[in-house]
């Protein structure tokens, strides 16, 4: 019987056992971190805080908070892993980097038993996403220091599959490998099929859905929460677009997927992190229950290299499940909402990117679903200005039409003004990683 889990004892375990696991670890983790992490040292003499009154989860309130800028200073005291190394920089095994996207980029160094429970986690996400050893996939993300490179091939390795590390750019030659090596699974960015359309056609003179792909696992981007943009992909290419690749690069590389029955997100990195909401504007915990919405808080368990304590990750997540899921895992499920760093507020209204994605994923073809929200002022705003490319069959003359068609759909559903400008596919600038920036600040 093929297994189910990849990791049952931590994906299905109970909440009683899970409580008292999750407490054994934290208490052993801290006292790790006051005993060898400089930057948390300090960080703790200023707070008065001890190790000795770290005993249980809530806790955890008493510490301060852990930010990204906090890990960027800590590289800049001491480069290049920063004064939060808590092993010796002999036992570092492996370093990848941050893309920079929001700021100077920050260098994650891993311990091997740091990459065992990486891949552990990640493994367990991509078997319950579907992955199986009679696959063949090929990884489609940047394999130049990024962690969505090496560390996830390694992570999909491990599940038995075969890996074909094809990394990006030459998506000419891409699309032949995977007619000519009969590849019937592709790990990626969930943008980038929409641009590999055109390739096939051009390239093989065929349909992307008669290349043979069955199965997608993709990550790096928002947009697959939203049914029609799902939809499309499954249309255009005849595979399963999963949501498979959830994670935080400065924490864990990927820990959290939808599995085969029910297309939310499984939290599913148990024995390897621990996981807490807050209010994003007060920093006060928010009880994990159905329904909740906050900003997600990790705390590592068993992290050798560089340990993180209440790391805010600045994702908003809302809570979907908590009990047993059908699929036998018991972590909890969510739904990323969008980030706090990327939440606008518009004459009183929130307004997040993914929302303004799935308005446009409902214009497609019109839309070929890629925008950017371009902001030229600080808050508050009363407008947004959003740039979208438009469809590849639509005339130039039809643009204003369509913009404006936006402009209300905008409106109607989402409750505050827009300003639209439509350009040509493949204008709006991707990153290095093939990401696409939806909100660009030229202030």
């Amino acid at each position: 019987m093929e297994r189910t889990l990849w990791n049952p004892v931590m994906e299905a375990i109970s909440p009683t056992d899970l409580k008292k696991l999750e407490q054994q670890k934290l208490v052993d983790q801290i006292q790790y971190v006051f005993s060898y992490s400089t930057m948390y040292q300090e960080k703790y003499r200023q707070t008065g805080i001890a190790a000795k009154e770290i005993t249980c989860v809530q806790d955890l309130a008493k510490l301060p908070f852990t930010t990204k800028t906090d890990l960027r200073e800590s590289q800049i005291r001491m480069p290049p892993y920063g004064d939060y190394l808590a092993a010796t920089a002999d036992l570092v095994n492996r370093v990848h980097r941050t893309s920079g996207a929001t700021g100077q980029f920050i260098y994650t160094a891993l311990t091997h038993n740091d990459i065992k429970i990486t891949n552990d986690c990640g493994a367990r996400a991509f078997w319950a996403a579907g992955l199986r050893p009679h696959h063949r996939v090929v990884h489609c993300l940047n394999y130049c220091l990024w962690m969505g490179g090496y560390t996830d091939h390694s992570n999909l390795e491990l599940t038995g599959a075969s890996v074909f590390p094809f990394g990006v750019g030459n998506s000419r030659q891409l699309v032949r490998v995977i007619r000519d090596a009969g590849i019937n699974v592709i790990s990626s960015t969930p943008s980038y099929p929409a641009y590999l359309e055109d390739v096939v056609r051009d390239e093989l003179g065929i349909e992307p859905k008669d290349l043979g792909l069955r199965l997608g696992l993709f990550g790096g981007e928002s947009g697959l929460e939203n049914p029609s943009y799902r939809g499309r992909i499954a249309d255009t290419w005849g595979m399963q677009p999963q949501n498979a690749n959830y994670g935080v690069s400065d924490v864990l590389c990927n820990f959290a997927s939808v599995c085969g029955e029910t297309y939310q997100l499984h939290f599913l990195a148990q024995g390897a992190l621990l996981a807490q909401l807050i209010d994003p504007a007060t920093g006060e915990d928010i009880p994990i229950e159905e329904g909740v919405k906050g900003e997600m808080v990790l705390t590592h368990l068993e992290k050798e290299a560089q340990p993180l304590v209440r790391y805010r990750t600045s994702d908003i997540l809302e809570i979907l499940g908590t009990g047993p899921c059908r699929c036998g895992r018991t972590g909890f499920r969510f739904r990323v909402v969008g980030r706090s760093d990327d939440m606008l507020n518009v004459k009183g209204i929130n307004v997040f990117p993914n929302g303004i994605s799935q308005v446009i994923e409902k214009m497609v073809p019109d839309l070929n679903g890629e925008f950017q929200i371009v902001l030229d002022h600080p808050s508050p705003y009363i407008s947004l200005n959003i740039t979208a490319e438009y469809g590849a069959g639509i005339n130039p003359d039809q643009k204003d039409a369509i913009a404006r068609k936006l402009e209300q759909k905008i409106k109607t559903v989402l409750f505050f003004t827009a300003k639209v400008e439509l350009v040509a596919p493949q204008t709006i600038q991707r990153t290095e990683m093939g990401k696409a920036v939806r909100v660009l600040r030229r202030y």
